[in-house]
């Protein structure tokens, strides 16, 4: 199910579309399918389209400061910031994006929470020997969080899961949740459908404060890539959301 989960998006991304349009195009003679392919190709790639269809997932929320956060039982960071690599004495992880791991930090030492909980992101094809989570307590007690304060949860391949695991470790209700702004609604759906009272912290907000210029209009990969997110995104929703349909709550 989770290769599924991850080849869906893959088939519906602008890239994938793009091809399939200009070769239908060729391949039938028909150059209204093809100039249709590269023409949302070049809307895609450019960060006008980009910042547009990522402030329809962030919303209109602005970054927080720790200081400001509710207090809670426990925070909770989402796995999805590291990716394996091959190192000198085998697979070792490196950052992607370190804001979700920052912020759980930044909370703790607010005093926002006694605990500080990892999720245990590991999917099935990445050559690694302990999840996501294990990574990031390491680095957490190196920043100087006591050990007895942080726990990682069971491995989990994707955010449904995870709010499972952590529901099996955690009795208390309140919880400060910490993920990506795109991802926070799917996110919080799922911990408030396992009981949580979810307080959402959003961060790696990826829509930008600059002002418009021409070179907006320009396709860049970079913005390629955020449109390719935002597709996902959608893709996950839905997903998330027909679950909920078919499944009883609580199940």
């Amino acid at each position: 199910m989770i290769y599924l989960h991850k080849i869906l998006p893959f088939l519906f991304s602008p890239l994938v579309i793009t091809l399939l349009l200009v070769v239908y195009g060729v391949f039938r003679n028909k150059k209204r399918y093809s100039v249709a392919g590269l023409i949302l190709l070049y809307a895609s790639s450019t960060f006008v389209v980009a910042d547009f269809l990522f402030e329809k997932l962030e919303g209109k929320g602005l970054k927080a400061d720790a200081k400001d956060a509710p207090r809670a039982d426990a925070i909770v960071v989402l796995s999805g910031m590291m990716s394996p690599v091959q190192g000198a004495a085998g697979p070792v992880t490196e950052w992607s994006d370190a804001d979700r791991f920052f912020a759980g930090i930044d909370l703790y030492q607010a005093g926002k929470a006694p605990r500080l909980i990892f999720t245990g992101g590991v999917l099935p094809w990445e050559k690694t020997s302990q999840s996501e989570g294990a990574v990031l307590k390491a680095h957490a007690q190196r920043f100087g969080i006591p050990e007895a304060s942080i726990s990682v949860s069971g491995d989990a391949q994707n955010t449904a899961q995870e709010a499972v695991a952590v529901r099996a470790m955690l009795t208390d209700s309140k919880i400060l949740l910490v993920t990506s702004a795109f991802h926070m609604l799917r996110a919080k759906q799922q911990f408030e459908r396992q009981g949580f009272e979810v307080s959402a912290f959003p961060v790696d907000f990826k829509v930008r404060a600059n002002a418009f210029t021409p070179m907006d209009l320009m396709p860049d990969p970079r913005a390629l890539g955020l449109t390719d997110v935002v597709v996902r995104e959608w893709i996950g929703r839905l997903y998330y959301q027909l679950s909920a349909w078919m499944r009883p709550s609580g199940d």
